[in-house]
């Protein structure tokens, strides 16, 4: 994009390519988190431990993401934080595609499924682990569209991540 065509994108009320890449490094992992905790508190499809794996990645994001708005869109430190937040997007990307492989039986599993006891007595634990969901990563719990939840997280994933990344070094060179 040529300095005139920002200047005349900013002029029209467009925001320019920095922005854009700062605010979907942001607005990306926050979407896919409410989805996430959205399909697990609203429908009930509970999250396996690779599911997890990806949600920490995108709250990973945020640690970067945020900060980013303490500082002009086309600051150095702002550049820094949104590639480090598309990074971290990128790294569930590519635990999304792994998890996806397990529940396609292309890849096996390396986990078991695991819980942390918040339990203090031999009761409460084994009442605990009797009414515990059991969620395994290689079996399917939803689709949409013929995709799997890790699929879909993949895809928008490593989509935004690229996203994030092309704007930021075409907002640098503007």
């Amino acid at each position: 994009m040529s300095h005139a065509a920002v200047v005349g994108a900013r002029r029209a009320g467009g925001i320019g390519t920095a922005a854009a890449a700062r605010l979907i490094a942001l607005a990306l992992p926050l979407a896919l988190l409410a989805g996430a905790f959205g399909s697990q508190y609203l429908g009930g499809l509970y999250p396996c431990e690779m599911c997890w794996w990806q949600r920490y990645a995108h709250f990973a994001a945020l640690f970067f993401a945020v900060p980013a708005f303490l500082f002009p869109a086309r600051s150095g430190t702002s550049r820094t934080l949104v590639l480090l937040a598309a990074l971290a997007i990128a790294v569930s990307g590519g635990i999304a595609i792994y998890h996806a492989g397990v529940e396609a039986k292309i890849f096996e599993g390396f986990t078991q499924c695991t819980a942390l006891s918040k339990s203090g007595s031999t009761a409460d634990l084994l009442k605990e682990i009797t009414h515990a969901p059991l969620v395994r990563c290689d079996e399917v719990q939803f689709r949409f569209l013929g995709i799997t939840l890790a699929g879909w997280n993949a895809i928008l994933s490593l989509g935004g991540a690229a996203l994030v990344l092309l704007l930021t070094l075409r907002g640098r060179r503007a």
